[in-house]
């Protein structure tokens, strides 16, 4: 069967390349599904010219004109849903249930900064000088760099996008080259809106080849990216001699509390949909479990039974729960975690198998007997892998959870009224739950994390704008 290809959107046009990427879907990596250009430096700097010029257009649209673009892609998102879904799975590996509910978050997106986009952008300031009144206002940026991961291919990119072009900036998309065609699906929907030329563009293309044209073109006002934290410091370094302003939500190793009293049923059903949905790759997922001594036997059976019950296989299989992972590469490397912790005295207790045949297949895993010490507690798996530790008591809790150089997101289960205000005020994380998963938050309300874990610039809501915007503030006379 060949191969199908998917054009770019580069200036308002779809066009190939000489040269092709071929993506794989993760549950059948024989042979490639779909291919992308693979766009040159030249083709990048040339992306930027036009992305310069989009600006200028875009910019001064009328922001209300530019509320009812942004609200016919969302209509547009929703009524491609079911394709979006799919492409979802096949270059992803989600569950056909996970890719709907990333296809509807993504059209969230758009209406919701839609309608932002018609609210305040200014205020009047109080002036000492008589005759005189002024004031300030929020202005477009310029050209931004939107540089997304392969775990969230459509709704990261939206996260990004919808606050940007709201505000009047045009976007250069890179996605990830294992999931460049939901990115695709996206550029496609803004185009079909009505969004002029330009102001988005979509890079598919090696990063090795194009990084420099990519990272340095004096065009870029800004750079959003959410990825790993090797890659994430080598860029805040990067632009800030060019004083670039740059986002970045980065790395974390998120805590669950178990404290004795907690409803242990409910609190073992949101553990695992927290550490597994999304075969465990998601930014916000549990991966480190704080249970207290006096219910820890007793949670664990609860999580041994749960964890089995989850049904491992094709995203696209009537019953799955657990699709595989991105790439035979991250695959490995969920395998080497998993052996490096057992190495390291960690007994594995369930799970964390590799499936026969020619998927990215990993089992949900359960490793207990971790310690602070080892790599599996401090490290990042990003897989089906949870690492679970008894405590005493929520002073240790806290301190557990606080230690690390990551700080993106926590939960804490409870029926102790103090100990969830405890919680919230002493655990130094972005994102904060009680009696609830570390995963799965509106689009408006912000999200990002602390430390280690991301920028001060937080994404989603309000907070999302000021990263895209400058402030310009004005005074005018207005006697004689």
């Amino acid at each position: 069967m060949p191969v199908r290809s998917m054009e770019t959107l580069a200036g308002g046009c779809w066009r190939g390349a000489d040269d092709w990427i071929d993506v794989y879907d993760p549950a059948d990596v024989t042979a490639p599904v779909v291919r992308v250009p693979s766009l040159s430096a030249a083709d990048v700097t040339a992306i930027y010219a036009a992305a310069q010029s989009g600006f200028t257009v875009w910019r001064a649209v009328n922001a209300i004109e530019r509320s009812k673009i942004l609200s016919a892609a969302a209509v547009l998102l929703r009524v491609r849903a079911a394709e979006i879904a799919e492409a979802i799975v096949t270059e992803n590996g989600k569950t056909l249930a996970e890719a709907r509910v990333e296809a509807e978050k993504a059209a969230d997106f758009f209406e919701y900064y839609a309608g932002a986009g018609r609210q305040d952008y200014g205020a009047l300031i109080h002036d000492a000088r008589p005759d005189t009144r002024a004031g300030y206002q929020r202005e477009p940026l310029g050209v931004v760099l939107a540089i997304t991961p392969w775990n969230d291919p459509l709704i990261t990119p939206a996260r990004k996008l919808a606050p940007a072009l709201a505000a009047g900036n045009a976007v250069v998309l890179k996605p990830a080259s294992e999931t460049p065609t939901s990115g695709l699906h996206l550029a496609r929907a803004l185009h079909d809106a009505g969004l002029p030329a330009g102001v988005i563009n979509v890079v598919t293309g090696r990063t090795g080849e194009i990084s420099d044209a990519l990272l340095d073109d004096p065009r870029i006002a800004a750079v959003s990216f959410t990825g790993g934290n090797e890659v994430g410091e080598a860029l805040r370094v990067r632009l800030a001699r060019r004083g670039v302003r740059f986002q970045s939500e980065l790395g974390g190793k998120n805590a669950s509390v178990v404290l004795a009293g907690a409803n242990l049923e409910k609190a073992a059903a949101a553990v695992v949909a927290a550490s597994f949905g999304q075969a465990g790759q998601r930014c916000t997922a549990t991966s480190r479990v704080l249970v207290d001594r006096p219910i820890a036997e007793e949670f664990l059976v609860l999580l041994r039974s749960r964890i089995s019950a989850l049904r491992v296989g094709s995203g696209r299989a009537e019953g799955t729960n657990v699709g595989p992972l991105v790439s035979p590469a991250h695959q490995a490397s969920v395998l080497r975690a998993i052996e490096g912790a057992v190495k390291q005295g960690a007994r594995l207790e369930l799970g964390g198998e590799e499936l026969p045949g020619a998927g990215c297949f990993v089992t949900p895993a359960i490793l207990t007997g971790v310690t602070p010490d080892m790599d599996v507690w401090r490290e990042e798996v990003f897989g089906p892998v949870l690492a679970v530790r008894v405590i005493d008591g929520l002073d240790e809790a806290i301190a557990a959870v606080n230690d690390t150089r990551y700080g993106l997101a926590a939960a804490i289960f409870t029926d102790s009224l103090a100990a969830a205000n405890r919680f919230l005020a002493e655990a130094d994380c972005g994102q904060i739950a009680v009696n609830t998963t570390t995963s799965g938050w509106d689009v408006h309300q912000p999200f990002g994390g602390f430390r280690e874990s991301g920028s001060p610039f937080k994404e989603q809501g309000p907070e999302a704008v000021r990263f895209y915007t400058k402030v310009k503030t004005f005074a005018v006379h207005f006697g004689g």
